[in-house]
């Protein structure tokens, strides 16, 4: 649907910023009529196209993609992503946390001389 709203915007006169406005003010409403269902269409779903590329964004973090490459995706900076979805990026700090403490445990366990077994 995204991309169906971005057919004929003339992004060479508009620039970017400005074919995103345009295509959100009429393309952006065929799209959406086009590709949704009458009663998704009543909601807010897809509203604007910003929903959508926040939502394509907030799905590549929770599984838990590397930060730096959902912001290179997105085309922002990690301090922006970090800014706008610190919700998702907590889940990262904790299993950073959890690798970081497995990571040590198993270097205290071979510096004491533990070698698994068969090893």
């Amino acid at each position: 649907m995204y991309f169906a709203a971005w057919q004929g915007v003339d992004r060479r006169r508009w620039g970017a910023r400005g074919a995103l406005a345009q295509a959100s003010r009429g393309k952006w409403a065929r799209a959406r009529q086009y590709a949704l269902t009458r009663t998704e269409r009543t909601s807010r779903l897809a509203e604007r196209p910003y929903d959508l590329r926040h939502a394509g964004i907030s799905f590549w973090l929770y599984p838990g993609v590397d930060p730096a490459e959902c912001a290179r995706r997105a085309g922002q900076s990690v301090e922006v992503l970090f800014r706008h979805y610190a919700r998702f990026l907590d889940g990262f700090r904790e299993q950073a946390n959890r690798l970081i403490e497995q990571s040590m445990n198993e270097w205290r366990r071979v510096s004491q001389g533990d070698v698994p077994e068969g090893g």
